[in-house]
């Protein structure tokens, strides 16, 4: 396996663990941002207020979006096995 092959095959895992990653991400950055918004103006300071939400945002993201996620990374496993033969 030369360099090129190897950095190839590094972008394409941080592109698709990105890809995969993100939406729960940005998901739960955002309802973060809003408890903490709400949290201020209320001035309410419970610790389990903002753990909740973002776990529940989360798991939703996750199950809406788990075809995809599984789909994406099926296909990068696949072209992984499918390129071992010519890493020789």
């Amino acid at each position: 396996m030369s360099a090129d092959q190897a950095l190839h095959m590094m972008t394409q895992l941080f592109w698709n663990s990105f890809l995969i990653a993100g939406p729960i991400l940005i998901a739960t950055l955002v309802v973060g941002l809003l408890v903490s918004v709400f949290q201020v103006v209320t001035q309410l300071q419970e610790m389990s207020l903002s753990y909740v939400p973002k776990l529940a945002v989360a798991a939703i993201v996750t199950i809406v979006l788990a075809p995809w996620m599984l789909g994406r990374l099926t296909g990068f496993a696949t072209s992984l096995f499918n390129g071992i033969p010519s890493l020789g």
